[in-house]
């Protein structure tokens, strides 16, 4: 049977990841990217956040041998460590010992991943801007000569949030169905440097959170020595972006708010002022695919705020799913997209919702002493009975077999079960009953 041309629009971490996929599978495959070369590009500042790693992204790279090349470069971050208003911090483990997400850097990862598809036989085309698809001939347009358009069998979509294919396939579509929704905090990065010889200022093999109830700042470390800081804050209001216009504004909040992070950062107020302030947005659409012969796929079909660090491990799931759709149905290209959509919408749109409630756990519960009570009860279910009780961040996040729709399900009757336990008066004196404990397992099952 001849082998399918298939094109990919966009470079990005998924694009690139899928191409591997597909080139392994012995597709002839064409990625092209409407940005420069990142090989060949200087990085702007501010955009570079860091990303997380974990299980199910890593199972996605496992699965076409790259992994260990990739997790060489990855920090391991085994919880977060809360710092609060006194100074004071508070270790808060992700999962058991020995468990952890892993902080790589997006273009490094982004770089590594071309690299590894162009030496799999995939060509890359950059500066390359698609401005329409021909869903007829399936060919794509784009914004200038040479390859002014490009026939493809199969075309997939995994040009981000704010997808040009996406918005070609809906307004081609007559039952189109698209909602976005944005959170009323924007993010700015700040970087935090490195000692003298590459010392971390900060404990390395964490997530340092500093939780202020609306809003929060976040660091992830990097191999360099530095950590790469984020503010999540609102647009406007009595705390917000609008409200810091001065060099003076930015250093009070940050020395009231945040003690300490201005004499990490030397240059705090010029980052501040230079870097660019982001929005985030939740994307949701269907249908993902056309006429077996396209499909969205990662932040084009489901883009997620970053709350539970899903967002890059959710795409990289998409293409490992994808390649046991094309084992299963091997050339069947209508029946693999079709599975494809059918299974991984339910599981995205389950992840989007877990990614919104982390916000608010991150930016005010983490500092909540029945919160963390409640975390400490869980902690010890899951330790007497580990395969009845699992907390919800693990059951995401280490748990890679186990679908995102069954993980939020799940979570959702542990933690109604939760909210009414401490509701109890005297939880705090009875937290370590066994009684209790068996009494709240016998409502799991």
């Amino acid at each position: 049977m001849e082998q399918k041309t298939i094109a990919i629009i966009g470079a990005g971490l998924v694009g690139s990841l899928l191409g591997i996929y597909l080139s392994r599978q012995g597709y002839k495959v064409s990625v092209f990217e409407g940005r420069a070369d990142m090989r060949k590009e200087k990085i702007q500042a501010g955009r570079s956040i860091n990303l997380a790693l974990s299980d199910r992204g890593i199972n996605a790279l496992k699965e076409v041998g790259i992994h260990e090349k990739i997790l060489s470069k990855a920090i391991p971050m085994n919880g977060r460590l809360i710092h609060d208003l006194d100074g004071q911090t508070n270790f808060q483990p992700y999962g058991k010992e020995g468990q952890a997400i892993y902080s790589v850097s997006r273009a490094d990862l982004n770089i590594d991943l071309v690299d590894i598809a162009e030496s799999s036989g995939i060509s890359f085309h950059f500066q390359k801007k698609c401005t329409g698809i021909n869903w007829q001939t399936n060919e794509i347009i784009f914004n200038e000569e040479p390859l002014k358009v490009f026939h493809a069998d199969i075309i997939f979509g995994a040009d981000g949030a704010y997808s040009a294919t996406r918005l070609q396939h809906m307004l081609n579509h007559q039952q189109f169905n698209y909602h976005q929704h944005y959170i009323d905090c924007g993010y700015k990065e700040l970087s935090i440097p490195a000692g003298v010889d590459g010392h971390f200022l900060l404990e390395k093999n964490v997530l340092h959170i500093w939780p202020r109830g609306d809003y929060m700042l976040i660091a992830l470390p990097n191999n360099d020595g530095s950590f790469t800081g984020t503010l999540f804050f609102p647009f406007e209001g009595k705390k917000s972006f609008e409200q810091l216009k001065t060099p003076g504004n930015v250093l009070d909040f940050f020395n009231k708010e945040f003690p300490g992070i201005p004499q990490l950062v030397p240059d705090l107020t010029n980052q501040f002022f230079n870097n660019p302030t982001s929005s985030l947005v939740t994307v949701q659409c269907y249908p993902w695919v056309r006429d077996g012969k396209f499909s969205l796929i990662g932040d084009a079909a489901h883009a997620m705020v970053p709350f539970f660090g899903q967002g890059m491990n959710c795409g990289f799931e998409d293409c490992f799913i994808l390649n046991q759709l094309m084992n299963k149905y091997p050339h069947q290209w209508e029946i693999i997209l079709e599975q494809f959509q059918q299974l991984r919408k339910p599981d995205a749109d389950a992840i989007a919702e877990m990614a919104i409630n982390n916000f608010l756990e991150m930016r005010s519960k983490t500092a909540d002493p029945i919160f963390l009570l409640q975390k400490k009860i869980e902690a010890v279910l899951n330790d007497k009975f580990p395969d009845k009780w699992i907390p919800s961040y693990s059951l995401v996040t280490f748990n890679p077999h186990l679908r995102y729709s069954e993980a939020y399900a799940r979570g959702n009757k542990q933690e109604a079960i939760m909210q009414d336990i401490m509701k109890r008066d005297n939880i705090a004196e009875i937290w370590n009953d066994h009684k209790l404990h068996v009494e709240i397992i016998k409502q799991v099952e």
